[in-house]
């Protein structure tokens, strides 16, 4: 299951970019961009960030993930088309083989909702 080495690469990315902020912040949302080309299994995706923020500084954040379809654009035909996947990589009209993909190949985060933590006055 690569969703669970997807998700340690994740929580250090959130990790360096948490650091990295001017003031301390409390991550509540993490927006995620998946297309279906990569073959990654969203539900997958959200129980391995679950299981593997539990009792961290991740530990409650909602995950949000968009789903991208994959889209191909036959240039014989002029038109695009979603192929099946895992069934077939051609144009259903003329049979080419998919070779421009516009979309469905995306894997990133979108974006992060966080507030900011206040600091304690000790």
């Amino acid at each position: 299951m690569h969703e669970m080495d997807m998700t340690k690469a994740l929580i250090l990315t959130i990790k360096d970019w948490q650091t990295s902020q001017p003031e301390p912040v409390t991550i509540e949302k993490v927006h995620l961009i998946v297309g279906e080309f990569t073959c990654v299994e969203p539900v997958s995706l959200e129980f391995a960030f679950t299981a593997q923020t539990k009792n961290t500084f991740l530990d409650g954040v909602e995950l949000v993930i968009e789903d991208i379809p994959l889209v191909a654009y036959c240039h014989p035909c002029q038109k695009e088309y979603k192929p099946a996947i895992g069934l077939q990589y051609a144009c259903p009209d003329c049979a080419q083989p998919m070779e421009d993909i516009r979309s469905g190949r995306e894997l990133k985060i979108d974006r992060i909702e966080y507030s900011a933590t206040s600091k304690s006055l000790t």
